[in-house]
């Protein structure tokens, strides 16, 4: 044996089992949790709260400031970097079945969402540890850095238009349905099926059309020298309140997510892992 295959196979093994398998289904608890939070804040910036902060750290500031709440922050933190722990095997040893294309680039967004599970436990490790600043307020000091150096405008715009691309790449994900191939749909139920169908569909288009805007601003920050506008799914929520159908717009896209976060409690049971 190789060393390759060696490692490889010690991955595999790992990956297989058990107390991963929980510590990546306790995450998605967690995940389902800042998606629920997420969406009240919404609601509150769609109805006349403009001191929120509308993104994943101000969910978890939201989390913090309940009863347990830093016991709460504790435990999410820890089904995040088990969703991390889980998606980085997947992303090294790829999922079983056939190793083509299709299941290298699966590879590629295991990858992906191994980086933001990670992203999101640092949100709540920053939030534990008393930090005052938001996901807005860096990324809108992260642009305006940027744009003040060489080529800096051109590549926050980039960056707007990849945000812009994973917006609407959501969006068909969910439509599609694209995310019932990961379920263990077999063991459902005609009517647990339909729901968690609905569900995926709603949760992803919101999510898509949230970050869709959020790219958007990006792309307009980078063009009207305005880093105001980079503040990521904060800037995109309260750009979306202010206008006169804004509220009720959000209030969709609220609704939308708070369906995926319900979603991820049925991914507990049925995901495959």
């Amino acid at each position: 044996m190789t060393a390759s295959s060696h490692v490889r196979s010690t991955a595999s093994r790992a990956a297989d089992s058990k107390p991963l398998e929980y510590l990546a289904r306790g995450g998605f608890v967690a995940y389902g949790v800042i998606h629920l939070l997420f969406a009240w804040i919404a609601l509150q910036l769609a109805f006349g709260d403009s001191s929120a902060e509308g993104s994943q750290s101000g969910a978890f500031q939201t989390l913090a400031q309940q009863p347990l709440g830093k016991t709460l922050v504790v435990i999410t933190v820890v089904g995040m970097i088990g969703l991390a722990l889980w998606q980085a095997f997947e992303a090294a040893i790829g999922e079983s079945g056939e190793q083509d294309k299709q299941a290298l680039a699966e590879r590629v967004l295991s990858g992906c969402r191994t980086i933001l599970y990670l992203y999101f436990a640092y949100l709540g490790i920053k939030v534990l540890q008393g930090s005052g600043s938001t996901t807005g307020d860096s990324s809108q000091q992260g642009a305006s850095t940027l744009m003040d150096s060489s080529g800096g405008r051109f590549l926050v715009g980039l960056i707007g238009v990849v945000v812009l691309g994973v917006g609407i790449g959501l969006v068909i994900y969910g439509v599609k349905k694209g995310f019932l191939k990961h379920l263990n749909t077999q063991q459902m139920s005609p009517s647990v099926r339909k729901t968690t169908t609905r569900l995926g569909q709603a949760g992803y288009s919101a999510k898509g059309v949230a970050y869709g805007i959020a790219g958007a601003l990006v792309v307009t920050a980078a063009v009207q020298y305005d880093p105001e506008k980079a503040r990521g799914l904060d800037a995109a929520v309260k750009t979306l309140a202010s206008k006169s159908y804004g509220p009720w717009a959000l209030g969709l896209i609220a609704l939308g997510v708070a369906a995926f976060g319900i979603y991820c409690f049925f991914q507990v049971r049925y995901r495959k892992v």
